[in-house]
């Protein structure tokens, strides 16, 4: 049988997933009085644009009207993060659980950020209040990696989705690949899209496929384009470039060589018609995927998927930059050589220099699987 404290919690953690289907960071949280829930609050600041519609104050408002009081004493408040305790344009979470005579706080997550983790807890807790942190901590961390990731590093919290046959081709020896997956796959990507920051492409597949790389969802948002082109071969002709001004775009290029003017003439040409270009030359003239990252979290974007050719997914998954992989399989085999895969390159000489994953999840989806792993960092 469940206990009230699991169920209490529960709850909390579906509003969480509620919030992260609406595009906000995924925090859940109920107020129980008696046994009973009276409240329940999820983040809705990007819904509200009002920085103080954290999880905890939508409940706690909500409570205020339930019982027509502004003191919740004799309340327990159930949250899956760690309520902050930092100042900014408004007051942190725990002054107004303070203020409200909240007699228990019962927390999943702990704040990810270095700077502040265990301090809301603490003032809480110096203040009188019971407080029981780490509860369901694996579920409720389960909730925010692309968060905690990009708080703890900085960096955006890269997937690569790829699909593929049974027999782990990505196109046929002639390059068809159009559609290996079912109608019921497809659509979970455009879900994918919506629920990444950005999408991320090789030229080759511009080149090859001249994607729009949008979201076709009544109702979803589209992610921010980012196409890895060294060479700046991109054409402006293409549907990437014509539709930069409706969709935010960025072109990652490294490439100084050749005609210098020409390679001015054509940013100046992009740059005109919306594109964003970010230059992260490596030394050997190629894309510097590493320092891409490290620029794409100082514009504030978070998390990045990528639906790139073996090239890029090969390059990425060298350069370290991959947390997770969704692979899709479907039931179909095409053989022969020359048929491409998820990852080309040079490949491994031996197998324990194998890139190792974690199986995660694994479903059906229509006529295809989905398999979701961890990359598993290097010891």
């Amino acid at each position: 049988m469940t206990k009230p404290h699991e169920y209490y919690m529960s709850q909390a953690l579906e509003l969480a997933r509620e919030a992260a289907d609406a595009g906000e960071v995924p925090v859940g949280c109920v107020i129980v009085r008696d046994g009973a829930v009276i409240s329940r609050g999820r983040n809705r600041r990007e819904e509200k644009q009002a920085v103080c519609s954290h999880a905890e104050m939508e409940a706690m408002a909500q409570a205020n009207a339930t019982l027509g009081s502004w003191r919740l004493d004799n309340c327990a408040l159930y949250v899956t993060l760690e309520p902050c305790c930092h100042y900014g344009k408004t007051p942190p979470c725990t002054e107004a659980i303070l203020e409200q005579k909240i007699a228990r706080v019962v927390i999943g997550s702990r704040d990810p950020n270095p700077k502040v983790s265990g301090k809301g807890a603490k003032i809480l807790r110096e203040a009188g209040v019971r407080v029981e942190e780490d509860f369901l901590r694996e579920e409720c961390d389960a909730l925010n990696p692309v968060f905690f990731h990009y708080i703890t590093t900085g960096l955006p919290y890269v997937v690569m989705k790829y699909a593929m046959t049974a027999d782990g081709k990505i196109a046929t020896k002639t390059g068809a690949s159009k559609w290996i997956s079912g109608e019921e796959a497809r659509s979970l990507v455009h879900e994918m899209r919506h629920d990444y920051m950005a999408i991320m492409a090789g030229i080759g597949t511009v080149l090859a496929d001249d994607p729009m790389l949008n979201v076709r969802l009544e109702g979803k948002k589209s992610p921010v384009r980012i196409i890895c082109d060294s060479m700046l071969r991109i054409p402006l002709d293409s549907q990437i470039c014509q539709t930069a001004g409706r969709y935010r775009t960025i072109v990652a290029y490294a490439g100084e060589k050749g005609n210098a003017i020409c390679l001015e003439e054509k940013k100046h040409s992009l740059e005109k018609l919306g594109v964003v270009l970010l230059s992260v030359p490596s030394e050997k003239g190629e894309i510097n995927l590493q320092l891409l990252m490290r620029k794409l979290g100082e514009l504030g974007i978070d998390s990045v998927l990528i639906e790139g050719g073996g090239t890029l997914n090969e390059d990425a998954l060298q350069s370290g930059i991959v947390n997770e992989v969704k692979a899709f399989i479907a039931p179909k085999i095409f053989g022969g050589r020359g048929g491409k895969t998820p990852v080309e390159g040079f490949g491994v000489e031996k197998v324990d220099d194998a890139i190792k994953l974690q199986l995660m999840r694994i479903s059906q989806v229509g006529e295809d699987i989905l398999a979701e792993y961890k990359v598993l960092e290097e010891m």
